[in-house]
């Protein structure tokens, strides 16, 4: 049988009025149609204000913490905390290896702060002279001197080989502030003298050859500032990390055109090309970055930098048989090069 006060809706409300004594004044009512069922309802709608309130309370709390959080940098102190503890220095050229990244940088960003650290590199030779009657010294039993061909380099006086020939210009990057550089062997390869310009001195420097490898196409050469000034220098990323369709930037001196900007993307890794070495002789370099960024004689040495202005690979070739197609050695590799060089110097 049904309840008849259920059924009884001329005194009753249907709708509860606003603010805690008319709610009073509603449960009141309620009571008098149905005692048990009112109470419940009271005591279920308290528990839900008493819950609303408390999870109001510690919302309130959370964005509270939150906001101090954000404003102190405690979250982002601690992932750059752990960034640096991931990273790790070499000795010898004291080169430091970040093997994360973190936010990207806009072009010009990368642009700005990597370009000062990346070199411009001209080597020379002695020309080479069919006779004796090449050799600017037998001019001068005669009386006159031959004119000199623009790209040759007068030393100074004293100097057995007074005349040196450009023979060749590329690109390095520094990876110490001690003034250590990074750049391709054959850059360097049979240079009778290594020039490097640095952005905001005027004078080239003489660049010593620390060493070479050939098979590897690396070299590791030394500047020292005229003015002892620590020189600004790259940070080396794990090449490891890097994915097909990265986006990449290249920085290099290509035909002349000094600190030329070029960007792309990783296009394939693990690539085998064939170069021929300084004989002429073919030669694998296995392990390479393919890259459609923009690469042209000149470029060889110089950086391949991440979103991050971090250097993930060394420029190193380009296919002359299409467009957009250019090679880098990862970084990891170099890395292990300059460990190598590291570890036996300190075993002498």
């Amino acid at each position: 049988m049904q309840n008849k006060h259920l059924h009884d809706h001329t005194t009753l409300q249907t709708n509860p009025p606003a603010g805690e004594e008319q709610f009073e004044a509603y449960y009141r009512q309620l009571e008098k149609y149905s005692p048990s069922g009112a109470k419940k309802r009271k005591k279920s709608n308290r528990s839900y204000i008493s819950y609303m309130s408390a999870f109001l309370a510690g919302a309130l709390l959370i964005g509270g913490l939150s906001f101090a959080a954000d404003r102190l940098n405690v979250f982002t102190g601690g992932i750059e905390a752990a960034r640096e503890a991931v990273s790790y220095n070499y000795s010898g050229a004291g080169l430091t290896t970040a093997s994360n990244k973190t936010d990207a940088k806009t072009p010009s960003d990368v642009y700005a702060e990597a370009s000062p650290a990346v070199v411009k590199i001209q080597t020379y030779t002695a020309p080479q002279r069919s006779s004796m009657f090449d050799d600017p010294r037998m001019w001068q039993y005669f009386g006159i001197m031959p004119e000199q061909d623009s790209s040759q380099h007068q030393q100074q006086e004293g100097n057995e080989d007074s005349i040196l020939q450009l023979s060749g210009s590329g690109t390095g990057f520094i990876i110490d502030e001690a003034g250590y550089i990074v750049t391709n062997a054959h850059v360097v390869s049979e240079a009778e003298k290594v020039e490097v310009f640095v952005t905001g001195y005027d004078e080239p420097m003489v660049a010593t050859v620390m060493n070479s490898d050939t098979e590897l196409d690396i070299a590791l050469l030394q500047i020292t500032a005229p003015d002892h000034r620590s020189l600004p220098a790259l940070t080396i990323a794990n090449s490891d990390n890097l994915v097909i369709g990265d986006w990449v930037m290249a920085i290099g001196n290509p035909y002349g055109y000094d600190y030329t900007l070029t960007m792309g993307v990783i296009s394939a890794k693990e690539r085998p090309i064939t170069v021929q070495d300084e004989n002429g002789q073919p030669q694998t370099i296995e392990h390479m970055l393919q890259t459609d960024a923009a690469i042209n004689p000149g470029n060889s040495g110089g950086p391949l930098l991440n979103e991050t202005g971090e250097v993930i690979g060394m420029n190193t070739a380009v296919s002359s048989e299409a467009q957009g197609i250019g090679f880098a050695i990862p970084s990891n590799i170099i890395v292990e090069y300059i460990e190598g060089i590291a570890s036996a110097v300190t075993t002498q």
